[in-house]
């Protein structure tokens, strides 16, 4: 009996978790600034809302600012995202297949290249089309990973 609440507590905590850990192992090269995290962020409030999940988001997406150095940005791009799909009936994100992998990469597209372009050079350029494409990459196995704990029940 025990061990099934220790288990259903770890399956309900792993969104929250993963977070952390993907926040926690930030590498300038793979990782720069926690920046994986904004994946489960995105992923557990807006595909699969966790209950719970939003002002800890909005906690992390400071923190990654907090690393970044820059002032707001992602929290500020995670609450106009959060805004614009609490408004929206034109579709319906929980819906979406792939995990709304499509969604995702329009999000952190639109949120790379107003970051890139705030200084522009060809370094910041190469540097988000890297970004891009790792994050956008990385979203299907940690998303699945994701779902296949947290909804395992």
């Amino acid at each position: 009996m025990i061990r099934y609440k220790i288990v259903n507590f770890l399956r309900d905590a792993f969104p929250f978790i993963a977070v952390i850990v993907l926040w926690r192992l930030s590498l300038s090269f793979w990782n720069p600034a926690g920046i994986l995290a904004i994946i489960p962020i995105f992923y557990c409030s807006f595909v699969k809302p966790v209950p719970w999940f939003t002002p800890f988001a909005m906690t992390f997406c400071f923190l990654i600012d907090y690393r970044f150095d820059t002032l707001f940005y992602w929290t500020i791009m995670y609450c106009l995202f959060y805004a614009i799909n609490g408004f929206q009936t034109f579709f319906d994100i929980t819906r979406i297949d792939k995990n709304a992998l499509h969604v995702f990469m329009v999000f952190f597209g639109i949120s790379t290249l107003i970051l890139s372009l705030l200084h522009i050079n060809i370094e910041n350029i190469i540097r988000a089309i890297w970004l891009f494409a790792w994050v956008s990459t990385l979203y299907i196995p940690i998303t699945a990973l994701i779902k296949k704990v947290y909804d395992d029940r």
